[in-house]
């Protein structure tokens, strides 16, 4: 939180501070909440000395008194060298620096004005400012960004240049790199709207729905194991299609919402909005046989309502199972009645004993009911054919007296038996939600499952936010959703508000509030309130249209920034908060894959699927039990499927994916972390696929990049970057593959035949020595930085 607070301060210096207005939740709110929430906040178990200061009335009874910093307990305390009587409290291992202090009295001074929690507020569209450079804006966003930049005494940075920016939209919208074709085209174009066209094709490429599926997968948690014990893997790969087809369809967020978490409600729900329930299925899950019954519906329950609120409303919820919330104003009895919503979805199939009979938890994939098998609609009609056929005959053999009958009609059983276990073995299932009876639901004094004294709660939102459901009804996951998505009389405003943070940060590197899964007193406010209210009142009034939402961003004058940073720019916002530039980092962990491989030539891009294992090192999974098991790569062209379609293993994932920051996904991840480590480097030069990658780049510099040395290393950088080589790059390049070629010359005749051996079948028209020698600069420039990084 400090660190929140130095950056907010980077933003703020102290002098531009003591001539402005101090703003309640953007400067005074993040000290208060680091520092004296959590024993002067919304825990009413364990506030200290009665006092509340995220209640403006309780605070100002005695211990502040507006205009007057020195007239109250609050500055007294705050300021005494007495370690008695000194707030906050040197046990509590928190301090606030000068900077803060003199924050707080310049506060007081200016009447200590507290505003309404600015989450919690309902955005409202607000005037687009005026700006002096009138012709910079491309739409109202640039307003916004550009206003903010005059008051702070910034300037914009110049547009990128055409490679760049084809190359970052590309990765943005689709999660692969720009062909050389492509970015060739759009430089060469002088058609006004060129670059509006490439972002329309972008948003309609079927490769849409899954870079955007990659996210929304970490927000729920999504993987192909239960997580915890033996870590079995369980039948979820439809769920993940759904998702994928919801963002190609654009389908409304809204719609998106209720069928994920109450698709089984609705009348007549179709396949797709069964399968979208798998949602409520994604938790970690145990099936050892020890385990406590009433300990992991407890434990399920508060997994559901961490990831529940975490990524719909922003929030922590969850920190309030044991004792109400620190920090925020939900209470443990909010936790519990959340929960309630969520009894009658059926976590006792793997749990109950009497419900274990002829399920072997061990198995793999695990059985996970209720499950549903899935597939096209002509293999779900012809199922339902052969069932029925299957049914009458069995019938009929019952009945027949006639051995010579029974036998006839057995014998037209048979191969009815055998089709429909064809159709099973290749359709898939999935498990979905059945809403059953609603279990009881209590309070669990301090979070403990074998305490049943707290009282019973009925379904609920948190109080402070109204209710849910028809008067004397109980309220259903239905009712919930409702709720999220009514911008009247529910928090679709908030809900909105969250998502559009999110559609920026996907498209900057970072929110406009900068904790994109908590928006609550631990989280940092945002830097453009205005704008982001704008963006999310624009995406409700658009009907939830998430295409929109992004190209209204993507069009934005202010997203076609140069990522360059002059060194004022990086003194006075180092972490790009005010958005006088664009945002430069590595792509995410599957990006970096597919990268690789569109380049190569072995990308092979079709939609959906069961997932698929790529190679990964031999024995990586000796330690995994019930049942042991070893991993079996694919060996055919599922191997250069999207990273998206990866086994997501959560206790021993994908070393590849783990090297790049990929999350287990045991938890809601709202914002990947970015490292740069020799083990990511190392993975990029020796992880199988990628050496396999750098083979087949190789063979296709050396059919189709011309005859010459140079006319073939242009040929790759053009491939892998959309531009040329400068002299030095060219140069090193040529001293690589002369020195390869040197090394793979000195090896005897009888282990060359060995070079040609690669991990697929090697291609017999290129040369075994050439082609080693230009898969190690294959391999050099696939390890680029800037093949990698979206600029």
């Amino acid at each position: 939180m400090l660190f929140r607070i130095l950056i907010l301060a980077t933003l703020l210096p102290g002098a531009v501070m003591a001539a402005k207005r101090i703003d309640f939740n953007r400067d005074v709110r993040p000290v208060l909440s680091d520092k004296c929430f959590f024993c002067h906040g919304p825990d009413r178990e364990h506030r200290k000395a009665g006092l509340r200061l995220d209640v403006e009335a309780e605070a100002k009874k005695e211990a502040i008194v507006p205009g007057k910093p020195d007239a109250g307990e609050f500055m007294k305390r705050i300021l005494t060298s007495d370690a008695d009587e000194r707030m906050p409290p040197p046990e509590s291992h928190k301090h606030l620096s000068p900077a803060e202090m003199d924050l707080l009295r310049q506060w007081i001074e200016q009447g200590a004005e507290y505003d309404e929690y600015w989450a919690y507020v309902k955005p409202t569209k607000h005037p687009i400012p005026a700006v002096k450079r009138s012709k910079w804006p491309a739409n109202w966003i640039d307003n916004f960004v550009l206003s903010r930049l005059q008051d702070d005494g910034l300037k914009p940075s110049t547009d990128t240049d055409r490679t760049t920016l084809i190359r970052r939209v590309s990765f943005d919208l689709t999660g692969l790199p720009a062909t050389a074709a492509e970015a060739e085209n759009f430089v060469k174009s002088t058609d006004p709207k060129a670059f509006e066209k490439q972002v329309d094709r972008l948003l309609a490429s079927k490769h849409f729905g899954e870079r955007m599926a990659m996210y929304w997968l970490d927000l729920v948690r999504y993987a192909d194991t239960v997580g915890y014990h033996g870590d079995q893997t369980h039948a979820i790969s439809p769920y993940r299609d759904y998702v994928i087809k919801a963002f190609n369809a654009n389908k409304r967020f809204d719609d998106f919402t209720r069928e994920q978490l109450a698709g089984d409600l609705l009348e007549n729900p179709t396949m797709e909005q069964r399968i979208a329930t798998g949602y409520n299925r994604l938790l970690q899950t145990s099936h050892e046989g020890g385990v406590q019954e009433k300990e992991y519906l407890a434990i399920y329950a508060a997994d559901r309502i961490r990831n529940f609120s975490a990524v719909w409303m922003g929030a922590t919820v969850g920190c309030a199972q044991c004792h109400d919330h620190k920090y925020d104003p939900y209470t443990i009895k909010d936790f519990y009645s959340m929960v309630a919503l969520f009894a009658d979805v059926d976590e006792n199939a793997h749990l109950n004993p009497g419900r274990r009979r002829g399920l072997n938890f061990n198995s793999l994939p695990s059985p996970r009911p209720p499950e549903i098998l899935t597939g096209s609609e002509a293999d779900r009609k012809r199922r339902a054919t052969v069932e029925g056929e299957i049914s009458k005959l069995s019938a009929a053999i019952k009945k027949a007296n006639d051995a010579a009958k029974k036998k006839q009609l057995a014998a037209s059983l048979k191969p009815l038996q055998a089709e429909r276990a064809r159709l099973v073995t290749r359709t898939p299932k999935t498990m979905v939600t059945v809403s059953m009876e609603p279990r009881t639901i209590r309070v669990l004094p301090r979070g403990n499952w074998l305490d049943d004294s707290g009282p019973i709660v009925q379904p609920a939102i948190p109080e402070f936010m109204g209710h849910v459901g028809a008067e004397g009804q109980r309220a259903s996951r239905m009712d919930l959703a409702n709720w999220l998505v009514d911008r009247k009389n529910g928090i679709g405003g908030f809900t909105a508000r969250v998502m559009a943070n999110r559609f920026w940060y996907l498209l900057f590197g970072v929110g406009i509030a900068g904790d994109l899964d908590d928006f609550g007193g631990q989280g940092e406010p945002p830097t453009h309130p205005k704008l982001l209210d704008n963006l999310a009142v624009e995406f409700m009034e658009s009907g939830w249209d998430i295409k929109r939402a992004v190209k209204r961003i993507v069009m934005s004058r202010t997203y076609r920034q140069s990522s360059l940073a002059t060194e004022e720019e990086l003194a006075r916002d180092p972490l790009n908060r005010l958005y006088a530039r664009q945002s430069r980092f590595r792509v995410e962990a599957e990006m970096v894959r597919d990268s690789a491989l569109a380049i190569s030539g072995l990308l092979v891009r079709d939609l959906g699927g069961l997932s698929v294992k790529p190679y990964q090192p031999v024995g990586y999974y000796r330690h995994l039990n019930f049942p042991t098991r070893k991993y079996q790569p694919d060996v055919d062209n599922r191997q250069w499927r999207r990273g998206v379609y990866v086994h997501w293993q959560r206790q021993f994932l994908h070393p590849m994916l783990k090297a790049m920051d990929a999350p287990s996904r045991e938890e809601c991840v709202a914002q990947r972390p970015r490292s740069n480590t020799p083990t990511a480097a190392l993975t990029l030069l020796n992880d199988p696929t990628f050496v396999e990658a750098a083979r087949a780049f190789a063979a296709r510099i050396l059919r189709e990049g011309g005859d010459s040395n140079y006319e073939r290393i242009d040929f790759a950088f053009r491939q892998a970057l959309c531009r040329l080589p400068d002299s030095w790059e060219r140069g090193q390049l040529t001293d690589l593959l002369i020195a390869s070629r040197s090394e793979y010359r000195g090896v005897p005749d009888s282990a060359k035949a060995l070079i040609k051996v690669g991990l697929s079948k090697a291609p017999t028209d290129v040369d075994p020595v050439q082609l080693a020698a230009w898969t190690t600069v294959a391999r050099a420039i696939l390890n680029l930085n800037e093949t990698i990084t979206r600029n």
